[in-house]
Order: C-alpha cells, then sequence, then structure tokens
C-alpha cells in the first residue's frame, strides 16, 4: 500500500480548460449510454422470462408495499424462507433505502419500473466518475489529456462487466450502494465533509454489511487528512470509523430482529466458526487455514484475479480497496457458492471501489512523471477503455441487446405467458419462479418451491430446472402430488401447467403453512465464475 496522502482539491475558480464543454457533452453520452444498455439488458431479460421472484419479484412486492405507505412485506421472500406473515423485508437485509424507489410506483406500478431505477443508479455514477478523474489527475495533465483519461475510465466504469451482470440479475440494493461509494469518495476527496458524512448514513441505509466498509473509509480519510494538516478531515474520518461499525452492529443486532428477522439468518461462513466471534478468534489463531478457505475451491481464485486484473491491478495501489475488503470477504468465505460467481450481482458493490481506486492510483503514477509522458499514457488509457468495454460486453453476454432474436419469444414462452393471463386478479399463487414476476402487480404470489403451501392456484413449468427445485423430476413429481390431492388442470401446453385447487379443499400431503418456521436452508449453487 501506499502512503496516505490527502492533495487539495482543484479549485471551482480555475480556468476552465478548452473543449471542456466537449468533454462534459461525452460524459453525459456515456452516462446516457450506460443507462439505457443496463435497462436494455435488464428489459430483455424479463422479456424472455429470464428474471424470477428471487430477486425481482420479491423486492417488486416489497417496493409496491413502500408506494401504499406500508412496511415492505413480501410474500415470496416470506413464505420460502418460513418468516411469520408480519415479516418485513427490512428483516431480510435492512435496507431502508429502498423506499426511494416507491414514488416511481406512483408514475408506474411495474416490475420493470425497478429495472428502470437501477440503470438510472448505474449511469448517474458516470459524471461522478468524471468528477473523481479530475480531481485527482487534474494537476498532472493537460485538458487535452486530461479529457481522454477522463472519457476513458467514465467507460471503462460506465461499462464494466460488473453492472452488466448486476443488470442480467434483475434489480438489487446495490443499485444504489454503486453510485453512493462514488459520491463518497469524491466528497471527501473535495473536503466537502458535511456532504460526506450524510452519503455515508445513505450508504449505511443501503444493506447492513456496508457500514463496515464506511468505518474502514473513515480511518483512511483520518490517516490521510492527518498527514495534511486537515483537522476537518480527521474528525470526519473519526466520526465515519466509529459510525459505520455501529450502523452495521445495529442493523444486525438490533433492527433486524424488530423486523421479524434472524440476525444469524445470514451466517454461513462455517470454516471460521459459528458466530462472528468465533470467526475473528479463527483468523487470528489459523491464519494459513484462513488462506486457504479463501482461496479454495479454484472458483475464488479466479474470481479475485478477474476482479483485480480486469483494472490491472491498479486499485491495489489505492488505500480506498481495502473499503473493499469486508464485502470480497464476505463472498469468499461464504458456504454458498453463488457468492464465488462473477455473474450475479455480487461484484456490483465493489466495481465503485476499485474504480475509484484506479483512479486515485493513476492520478499518483501521473504526477510522478513526466508530463510528456503522463499525457501519452492517457491515450493508451483510452486504447485500455475500449478493451475492457468490448470485454465487458462479450464476456456477460450482454451484446445480445442488439440481436432481434433474443427480443422473439418461443412457442414455450408464450404458453406460459398464456397461463399466466388465466389467472385471476388477486388469486393466491404459487408460481414457477421465472413467472413470478409476472403476477406479483396483481396477484398474491409465492414462488413453488420444495414444499406445498396449499394455494387457490399453481403454476409450474416441467420442462427444465427452475429454482429452488434440484431437477425438473421433482417438479413432476410435485405435479403427480397436486394432482392426486384433487387439483384441476386448466391449461396445459409444451410443459407448462396451470392447476386450481379443488372445492371443497384438502391440504396436499407434506404442505406447511406461512410462518411454520419451515427454513429450506441455502440453495445449492452451480459453480460458475462467468456463465
Amino acid at each position: 500500500m501506499t502512503t496516505f496522502t490527502l492533495r487539495p482539491p482543484v479549485r471551482a475558480d480555475e480556468a476552465v480548460p478548452a473543449g471542456r464543454q466537449r468533454e462534459r457533452i461525452r460524459v453525459a453520452a456515456v452516462a446516457v449510454a450506460c443507462a439505457v444498455v443496463c435497462l436494455l439488458i435488464g428489459l430483455q431479460r424479463f422479456r424472455q422470462l429470464q428474471l424470477g421472484g428471487f430477486d425481482l419479484g420479491l423486492f417488486d412486492q416489497a417496493i409496491r408495499a413502500y408506494s401504499h405507505f406500508e412496511l415492505p412485506r413480501s410474500l415470496i421472500k416470506s413464505v420460502h424462507h418460513g418468516f411469520p406473515p408480519e415479516f418485513s423485508l427490512l428483516g431480510d437485509h435492512f435496507s431502508p433505502i429502498l423506499a426511494l424507489a416507491a414514488p416511481f410506483y406512483w408514475l408506474w406500478d411495474d416490475p420493470r419500473t425497478l429495472l428502470l431505477v437501477q440503470s438510472l443508479l448505474f449511469g448517474a455514477g458516470v459524471p461522478v466518475v468524471a468528477r473523481l478523474v479530475r480531481r485527482e489527475c487534474g494537476s498532472a495533465l493537460g485538458p487535452r489529456a486530461l479529457s481522454r483519461l477522463t472519457l476513458a475510465f467514465c467507460l471503462v466504469y460506465g461499462f464494466g462487466a460488473a453492472l452488466f451482470y448486476a443488470s442480467r440479475a434483475g434489480f438489487h440494493e446495490v443499485a444504489f450502494a454503486v453510485p453512493l461509494f462514488l459520491l463518497l469518495f469524491e466528497r471527501a476527496r473535495a473536503r466537502a465533509y458535511g456532504h460526506t458524512v450524510a452519503v455515508a448514513l445513505l450508504l449505511c441505509l443501503t444493506k447492513e454489511d456496508l457500514g463496515l466498509s464506511v468505518g474502514i473509509f473513515g480511518a483512511v480519510l483520518a490517516l490521510r487528512a492527518r498527514r495534511a494538516g486537515d483537522r476537518r478531515g480527521v474528525r470526519t474520518g473519526g466520526v465515519l470509523l466509529v459510525l459505520g461499525p455501529l450502523a452495521s452492529l445495529a442493523a444486525i443486532v438490533l433492527f433486524v430482529p424488530w423486523m421479524g428477522g434472524d440476525a444469524q439468518f445470514y451466517w454461513q461462513y462455517s470454516d471460521l466458526g459459528t458466530s462472528a466471534g468465533e470467526a475473528l478468534v479463527h483468523v487470528v489463531l489459523h491464519p494459513l487455514d484462513t488462506l486457504r478457505a479463501a482461496l479454495t475451491p479454484s472458483a475464488k481464485a479466479v474470481l479475485l484475479l478477474w476482479t483485480f486484473g480486469s483494472l490491472l491491478f491498479l486499485p491495489l495501489r489505492s488505500a480506498l480497496t481495502l473499503c473493499a475488503l469486508p464485502l470480497l470477504a464476505e463472498r469468499l468465505f461464504s458456504d454458498n457458492g453463488n457468492h464465488w460467481q462473477a455473474l450475479h450481482h455480487y461484484g456490483a458493490f465493489v466495481w465503485p471501489i476499485l474504480i475509484a481506486a484506479s483512479i486515485e492510483t493513476t492520478g499518483k503514477i501521473a504526477r510522478k512523471w513526466e508530463r510528456r509522458r503522463a499525457e501519452r499514457a492517457a491515450k493508451g488509457a483510452a486504447v485500455f477503455a475500449a478493451t475492457i468495454t468490448l470485454f465487458g460486453l462479450l464476456i456477460s453476454g450482454s451484446w445480445h441487446i442488439v440481436l432481434p432474436s433474443h427480443w422473439q419469444r418461443d412457442a414455450h414462452q408464450e404458453a406460459a405467458l398464456t397461463a399466466v393471463r388465466k389467472i385471476p386478479d388477486a388469486a393466491t399463487v404459487e408460481a414457477d419462479n421465472n413467472l413470478a414476476p409476472r403476477l406479483t402487480r396483481r396477484a398474491r404470489v409465492m414462488i413453488l418451491d420444495l414444499i406445498p403451501r396449499n394455494a387457490d392456484w399453481v403454476l409450474l413449468d416441467t420442462t427444465k430446472k427452475a429454482f429452488p427445485f434440484p431437477d425438473a423430476q421433482s417438479q413432476k413429481d410435485r405435479l403427480l402430488l397436486l394432482r392426486d390431492s384433487g387439483y384441476v388442470i386448466t391449461y396445459e401446453s409444451r410443459g407448462i401447467v396451470l392447476l386450481r385447487r379443488p372445492t371443497p379443499a384438502v391440504p396436499v400431503p407434506g404442505s406447511v403453512e406461512q410462518g411454520r418456521g419451515d427454513l429450506p436452508g441455502y440453495d445449492t449453487a452451480d459453480v460458475r465464475v462467468f456463465g
């Protein structure tokens, strides 16, 4: 790690470099392009019935409840994990910031609203990246080279595979974390410390673990400010160092249980122990075993190489990268194989941290080099940006948005939508995971899982494995069980089956009502790194 330094911000009254207006137009264009591409990725997946009740459907239920000034309850989440009917999604992950998406539902009451919100938030990070580049590199480069470098980093951020993978996964609270992390670093770099604390508070309200990253950043800021003789910076850093971990502790120990959740529900680190205390002791007493757990199986090592290698390992020369350590540790030590892969939304949490760290490292290098050499390097950065942008599009499969064939639905998908339309409004439904978001707007939806729920309607797909079933045969077995229990098939086509509960109704053998503590545990992962 390099030494901690804090350079003065670029003064607002300095002369505006030539071509600055053109640069602003380019940055705005990249921001719009980032938002549009991310939105199209999500819309294409939605159209192709590839976004599920986990997670798009459950967030749709919760944020729609917010839009009605209710607690964010999700029938999908509470039923699948055996929580009582009054369970709030705040008892799952403490993310009250999601309420900020509720007003969009007053304009368009549809699950796709969340895809739009997420894409706008991702795009909003682009101008913040541009400001970071100017603050870090403005004193070391001429106007033209600085403009090139700014555009290069905007492209690397806005078209990074991490954002595309998150868009393919649907919607998640990471949508808010991405621009907020960037804004946290930019406001601190500008010494706008009141704004810095406000942004840090918003991050703590985004997800319960982000307070740990806020605390680490507070330590980094305090040390840097102390070296620079900036007392306000030292005080602000100290506040964040205390505020962040306390916010995480309060969310996990107090607020999550208060909202009907379990503070230990997401503890899945058996290699380290059964609690955070045991894990800390294990890390201190058994460092080699801890390192082994972090790097095996090999998918974890590949994930680390991709995470840092895709940015030429530039983040490793910046102390800002320390802020990513809690988020990376959560993935590397997890028992859940989904966390070891790049093809979900998890990488988007660390993406803005690594981008800001890369910008900081670039600024340090540029200030050490002779200006002409630094400006030549800025040209090379543009080539690198184009390469990483193209690679991000290819590796994430996002280039499919330009293929008309990938926007068309096949006969199987059309049959599924026909079955969806046959379900009456306000009905109680157990639905195939990928069909659940098509019903959450107008019905009481649970996903079809390993436990029968005695719903009035059941919609399933017998042609392919669907979350959380282990295989397609298990879904066929469920169909036989339902028919033996008196359920009547009202529609069947191309493996899509819609059944209605008989009258008088009798419980399905093995069924469990909501709130009986039928926690199914964590679903196994088909471990792949990139898809």
